[in-house]
C-alpha cells in the first residue's frame, strides 16, 4: 500500500483550521545577512511563535481533527522540548489530558514552559538521553493505553501544519523569495515547506540544514531509506534526532533540491550574531538556517532568501558553553598542557616570551607535586585575531617549556567542552 505523503493542498487546509489559534510571525529583513550575501535576506521569526517554536503548527493540527472518542483517551508525544509544548498548548485549548515523554537533556527552561503551558492538562515523564528513546517510550505508552500518539514529524497532518509556515512567507514577502532555508531534524518542516512550495511555486530553491552532529538526513539519503546514527550530539537538541521519518525522507528526497551540515561551532557563532545584532534569542537549532546563509552556501540564485528561525527556547544559562564553543570554533581560544619546571621564574618566562601583544590567559589550572621536578598546567589562551595562532605556536616551540596544544576533536578535550 502507497504510504500517504503531504501534499501542499493539504498545508492550505491546515492554514484555516488553525486561523487565529496560533500567531503570524513577522518576516524580518536581516540588514546583517544581506550585507553579507549581497542579495536580501529574510526571517521568518518562529522564535516568536506561541510556545516559542513552529511546533504548535503541527500538533495543533492533528489534536483539533481528532474524534470524541480519541479526545477522551488522550494523546501522548515525545519530544526534546518544542514538540511537547505545542502539544500542551493545544490540549489545554482543546482541553485535552496529554502526556510528553521527554529526553533528559532537555533544558530546563523548555521543562519549565511545558509546565507552564499545559497546566494541569500536561504530565511530562523524563527518560532516555536522546529524542529516540524518549519516542520509543511515549509510542509503547499509546499502545498500552489506547492514546493518541501525536508525531512531531513523520504525520501528513503534522507535516501541513509545520508547511504553513512557508505558506505565510510568500504571504508576508514584497518580493518572492527564489530560495529557502530550512532547519532539519526529523523533517516535518522541511516537508511541509517542500510540498507546498512544490505545488504552488515549484521553482523555489529548497535547502535542508542539519547541525553536523545529527545528520540523519543526509544519512537516508546516502543509504537510499532512513537509518539510525550511532551516536549524536545533543548540543543543537531541536534537530539531534537519530532517525529522519519514512514520510520526511520520501519527501526530501523526490522534492528538496539539497541537505547540508553546519557545525555545531558555526551555529553557536550564529546565535551570537543573531542575539548581538538583530535582538534575537535563538536556540541553537533556530540558527542552523542563518548560519548556512552566512557561511555555508555560496552559490544561489539571485533574488531574496528566505531562513526559517525555527525556535528561540533557549536556556540562559547555556550561553557560557555557546560562547566558548563559537571562540573555539572560530580559532580565538586554544588550551594547551604546559609542563613548568617547579623552580622561580618559570611562570614568569611564559609571559614574558611565549604570549604575544593582545594574547589572554582565561584558564590555568596548575597542581604542585612536591616529590616532582615538574608540574602540569592546564592553560587555555584567548587571541584577538586567529592569524595569531602561528606566531604563538612558534614562540612555544622556541620555549624551553614543554607544551603540547589540545586539538578540539581530541579525546582530551571533551574535557573541556
Amino acid at each position: 500500500m502507497a504510504r500517504e505523503l503531504p501534499t501542499g493542498t493539504g498545508v492550505v487546509v491546515a492554514a484555516q483550521t488553525l486561523g487565529s489559534t496560533v500567531r503570524k510571525t513577522p518576516l524580518e529583513l536581516s540588514l546583517r545577512l544581506s550585507g553579507i550575501r549581497r542579495q536580501p535576506v529574510l526571517l521568518k521569526r518562529e522564535d516568536m511563535q506561541v510556545g516559542r517554536s513552529y511546533k504548535v503548527r503541527g500538533a495543533y493540527n492533528v489534536i483539533s481533527g481528532l474524534t470524541p472518542e480519541e479526545r477522551t483517551a488522550g494523546v501522548v508525544c515525545a519530544s526534546a522540548g518544542n514538540h511537547a509544548q505545542g502539544v500542551a498548548f493545544a490540549c489545554r485549548q482543546l482541553k485535552i489530558h496529554g502526556k510528553v515523554f521527554l529526553p533528559s537533556t532537555t533544558p530546563r527552561q523548555k521543562r519549565s514552559r511545558i509546565r507552564d503551558i499545559g497546566g494541569p492538562w500536561i504530565e511530562q515523564v523524563i527518560g532516555g538521553a536522546t529524542f529516540d528513546e524518549a519516542s520509543s517510550a511515549a509510542i509503547e505508552y499509546a499502545r498500552e493505553n489506547g492514546a493518541t500518539y501525536v508525531h512531531p514529524f513523520d504525520d501528513p497532518r503534522t507535516i501541513a501544519g509545520q508547511g504553513t509556515v512557508v505558506k505565510e512567507i510568500f504571504e508576508q514577502a514584497s518580493e518572492k523569495p527564489t530560495t529557502v532555508v530550512v532547519p532539519v531534524g526529523g523533517g516535518g518542516l522541511l516537508s511541509g515547506t517542500a510540498a507546498w512550495l512544490r505545488e504552488f511555486h515549484p521553482d523555489v530553491r529548497i535547502i535542508g540544514v542539519e547541525p553536523e552532529g545529527a545528520a540523519s538526513m543526509q544519512a537516508a539519503l546516502a543509504a537510499g531509506g532512513p537509518v539510525t546514527l550511532e551516536s549524536v550530539d545533543g548540543f543543537a537538541d531541536g534537530t539531534a534526532v537519530a532517525r529522519v521519518g519514512d514520510v520526511t525522507y520520501e519527501v526530501a528526497r523526490d522534492l528538496v533540491d539539497e541537505i547540508i551540515t553546519v557545525p555545531e561551532g558555526a551555529i553557536c557563532t550564529e546565535m551570537l550574531d543573531l542575539y548581538q545584532v538583530e535582538g534575537i534569542i535563538a536556540e541553537p537549532s533556530g540558527a542552523l538556517a542563518s548560519a548556512a546563509v552566512a557561511r555555508f552556501l555560496p552559490d544561489l540564485p539571485e533574488g531574496p532568501i528566505a531562513c526559517i528561525v525555527s525556535g528561540g527556547n533557549n536556556d540562559v544559562s547555556r550561553y557560557d558553553d555557546i560562547v566558548e564553543r563559537s571562540l573555539v570554533y572560530e580559532g580565538l581560544r586554544h588550551y594547551f598542557l604546559v609542563t613548568f619546571p617547579q623552580e622561580p621564574g618559570a611562570l614568569r618566562h611564559f609571559l614574558d616570551r611565549v604570549l604575544g601583544e593582545g594574547d589572554d590567559i582565561v584558564l590555568f589550572e596548575y597542581t604542585k607535586k612536591n616529590n616532582r621536578e615538574t608540574g602540569p598546567a592546564l592553560v587555555g589562551i584567548e587571541i584577538d585575531d586567529r592569524s595569531h595562532l602561528a606566531g604563538l605556536l612558534d614562540r612555544m616551540a622556541d620555549s624551553p617549556l614543554n607544551i603540547e596544544k589540545l586539538e578540539p576533536n581530541s579525546p582530551a578535550f571533551s574535557f573541556l567542552l
